[in-house]
């Protein structure tokens, strides 16, 4: 991530003096997007992480109640009362499927997130740096840094888009395409 002990100053684009840079305030625009994506993925993973564990619990507990209701049809509780506590169970424990299937694609999020951070760093330290910033070999090396912290084929399949000479749009385009086309396949990760 950014280095919060990096040179990287304050704005000087509302007064601008003889040592005013462009690549600076590139930088500086850099880190604060790191930031605030950083900010924002601390934010949202403590409130997952109550989510995760409230859902884990009742997992559980649906778990016992269908035990319990197992016991109860062979101890000879009344049919409607067990099929009826039966069918809401399982109306119960589809809804936790479905949150953790949700929690799944959160955590999907939440790495792309963190990659992004990764790649602005990167960038921003390339960019910075006179001596690299004109090597074409630095932004190769800093391409190959980027894609090789991937974890998932569609993330390599937009990059790769894109680095052959693929609009941004129409990479984008092209992977809602495919995320449509295969459902709700999860890709583990």
């Amino acid at each position: 991530m950014i280095d919060p002990e990096q040179n990287v100053r304050g704005t000087s684009a509302h007064a601008p003096d003889l040592d005013w840079s462009q690549v600076r305030e590139t930088v500086l625009m850099l880190a604060l997007a790191t930031g605030q994506i950083e900010a924002a993925l601390k934010d949202g993973n403590s409130s997952v992480e109550v989510l995760t564990d409230s859902f884990t619990s009742m997992a559980g507990t649906m778990r016992m109640m269908a035990d319990v209701l197992a016991g109860a049809d062979s101890a000879g509780l009344a049919g409607d009362l067990a099929a009826g506590l039966r069918g809401n169970a399982q109306q119960v424990a589809d809804s936790v499927q479905r949150s953790i299937i949700a929690f799944q694609f959160y955590d999907k999020l939440t790495q792309r997130l963190a990659h992004v951070c990764h790649s602005l760093s990167a960038l921003s330290d390339l960019v910075s740096n006179q001596e690299r910033l004109y090597n074409p070999y630095e932004w190769v090396a800093l391409q190959q840094k980027i894609k090789a912290r991937y974890t998932t084929t569609d993330e390599c399949a937009m990059f790769d888009a894109v680095m052959q000479g693929m609009s941004v749009q129409q990479a984008l385009e092209q992977y809602v395409s495919v995320m449509t086309s295969k459902g709700d396949d999860i890709e583990l990760f």
